[in-house]
């Protein structure tokens, strides 16, 4: 429930010069001006410059909305949010900012507005376009809008790839190797630009976070250009996408909103980790009869690959959830055509028996990509999308995942939103893969349940490269990625060679203690892990022990030491008890003195699970005698987890 504290507005006269306001506590201010005959605007914290001043404005079917606008009238209030959320990195939420709304008036009579909410470690901007000229449609080529960074920064991106590459034609799908601390004016690997969430370091000055909330159905997904006359600014999707379907630009009303951008600093990664930026100002879209089912579960896939989908093996996986306790069974692609409908009902109901909630993988579908894996044809359109969805209903499935969306168009969008939709009313969630970064759907579609949207755990069978960079990448989605957006990663593994038998296939260079870290690290409500039946009898039996225990929700979210592709550290809090998880990707053991006061530990015992530096498993007890400086090492490769009750 939803509780809003709003002050008087206070108007202020035309704006003949900059106009600043600064978020509650002071710290962070945005400043908005024009530059000549071009809005900008700028954003320091601590009196220290994070955003130099930025271009505003768009281009579109009914004018140029970039130049020769200029600020007629500001009005300044303040908002207060408070909220619950049972899926991401917080449980409640309470959300205090300044909000500005600022007024535009440019040549032809054409106007928009801006809204602006400023919060401690927050900007949050959207666009608002009133019917102007008897028009009350509009199409938006483009955006002026950047992100004027200082020559000092650096940059932590992934790119945004070609369209109708990768397997059958599905990319982009935000699957991509990134780049750390690279120069902020290095081109992208495509030549296209970067995808949301974006990091920058602001040299000594802080750091940056950006990314995009409240697309819908009625926009499409926005990423960042190359580097280009010193400034990013937002790009819209390619026209190649989704095999040429759709349009690029996306189309609105009028009066209409674009989606909020949103930029998240701070003087260090504390409020990187712990921003709740995309959920701060987005709503519901409908109510569920039931809150989503959140949990663990079994995916035979990940390791057994497609020869794995058959009743048999999936039994065993269903058994494997069932003796650890999981909630779930992920049942991946061609089950319809190995195991048969009629098969199929009765796997559902063995899963059932079991306690055990079976999610049935499908294609999203249709004609913007290659894909033979099936089911296929049964997501793309509502008439045969609900007459599934009630089979699933008759069935007792409660979970669907659904994947190879491949586009960022705004027709794509109308595809997720409306498999939700549907998917809500026939009482199913939804987990999404080889598709887009979720832009605040966890709290606008109750029935959301989790996105891949990365380089994710499946790549450790595909190729050793990925073995080789686990580390690496580890370091780096909780500082970007996973801050964002739930993360369906699908990782902890505890095979040591990546196949069916554990004795052949690529080989892991990451420790046991290093996989129940990222369990942990990596935030999704509902996480398919990559365990096998055989880990019961070879792996160490306090590693099952703890994988029997580990939550998948999260009633916090700490922030306490690493670097982005470095070393990582993150404490996460569920019912009473702590998880301090880290990861190293250096290739020299980290040392550190943790910082755990916040976490309201004195004389406390950890469990401590951790790896040596020769990748040998271990569990002990840790004594907290000084929460402000408890000494740890991680190994290079290796993981550190204390679990503090």
């Amino acid at each position: 429930m939803n509780r809003f504290t709003i002050a008087l507005w206070l108007a202020m006269p035309l704006a003949a010069s900059a106009v600043t306001v600064d978020s509650p506590d002071g710290r962070l201010s945005l400043t908005l001006d024009v530059d000549g005959n071009t809005p900008v605007y700028s954003i320091s914290y601590d009196g220290k410059t994070i955003l130099e001043p930025s271009p505003l404005g768009f281009k579109s079917s009914i004018g140029d909305f970039s130049k020769g606008f200029g600020i007629a009238s500001t009005k300044v209030d303040t908002v207060h949010r408070v909220f619950a959320q049972d899926k991401i990195k917080k449980k409640n939420i309470d959300y205090k900012a300044t909000r500005l709304r600022a007024d535009f008036k440019g040549p032809d009579k054409h106007k928009f507005s801006m809204e602006w909410e400023v919060a401690d470690n927050d900007v949050a901007f959207r666009y608002i376009i009133p019917r102007q000229g008897g028009k009350t449609s509009i199409i938006i080529d483009s955006e002026a809008t950047g992100y004027r960074f200082p020559a000092a920064t650096t940059a932590f991106l992934t790119p945004q790839s070609d369209p109708m590459i990768g397997w059958k034609g599905t990319k982009p799908s935000y699957e991509e190797y990134y780049v750390a601390d690279a120069p902020i004016d290095s081109a992208s690997q495509y030549g296209h630009g970067y995808t949301f969430p974006a990091l920058f370091r602001v040299g000594d000055n802080g750091w940056a976070l950006l990314t995009e909330t409240g697309v819908d159905g009625y926009y499409c997904a926005s990423h960042l250009s190359d580097f280009e006359n010193g400034v990013y600014t937002i790009a819209y999707p390619m026209p190649g996408e989704n095999n040429g379907n759709g349009t690029a630009a996306p189309a609105m009303a009028l009066p209409g909103t674009t989606p909020w951008r949103t930029i998240t600093v701070g003087a260090d990664l504390a409020p990187i980790v712990e921003t709740t930026a995309p959920w701060n100002v987005v709503e519901p879209r409908y109510i569920l009869d039931r809150p989503a089912q959140t949990g663990r579960g079994t995916w035979s896939w990940l390791l057994w690959q497609d020869n794995s989908i058959n009743a048999e093996d999936q039994r065993k996986f269903i058994d494997l959830a069932s003796e650890l306790g999981y909630e779930n069974v992920l049942i991946d692609n061609w089950w319809d055509n190995n195991i048969g409908r009629k098969g199929m009902e009765e796997l559902i109901a063995y899963a059932r028996s079991k306690n055990v909630n079976p999610i049935l993988w499908y294609s999203s579908s249709g004609y913007w990509n290659d894909i033979e894996q099936s089911p296929v044809n049964h997501m793309d359109r509502p008439i045969v999308r609900k007459k599934e969805m009630k089979w699933l209903r008759d069935n007792g499935v409660r979970s669907i995942k659904v994947d190879f969306f491949g586009g960022d168009k705004q027709e794509t969008m109308r595809l997720y939103e409306d498999i939700l939709s549907d998917a809500a009313d026939y009482g199913i969630d939804v987990v999404f893969h080889g598709c887009t970064l979720p832009r605040g759907w966890e709290r606008m579609y109750p029935n959301f349940v989790g996105s891949e949207a990365v380089l994710a755990s499946e790549n450790l069978v595909f190729e050793q490269k990925f073995c080789d960079l686990e580390a690496f990448h580890a370091t780096l989605h909780p500082f970007i990625r996973n801050s964002v957006a739930v993360m369906e990663y699908g990782g902890t593994v505890l095979n040591k060679r990546l196949n069916r038998g554990n004795d052949g296939g690529t080989t892991r260079r990451t420790g046991d203690a290093f996989q129940l870290a990222t369990s942990v690290l990596f935030q999704n409500p509902v996480q398919n892990f990559a365990l096998a039946p055989n880990n019961l009898t070879d792996a160490p039996a306090e590693a099952i022990d703890f994988m029997k225990a580990v939550p998948t929700t999260w009633d916090e979210t700490k922030y306490i030491a690493g670097y982005p592709g470095r070393y990582a550290v993150i404490a996460r809090k569920h019912k009473g008890t702590w998880y301090i998880a880290g990861v190293n990707a250096e290739a020299k053991p980290v040392k550190l003195k943790l910082d755990l006061s916040a976490l309201g530990l004195h004389d406390a015992e950890a469990e401590c699970y951790s790896d040596n530096t020769a990748l040998q498993f271990s569990k002990s007890i840790l004594k907290v005698k000084n929460p402000a400086a408890v000494p740890v090492e991680i190994a290079p490769n290796g993981g550190l987890v204390l679990v503090v009750k």
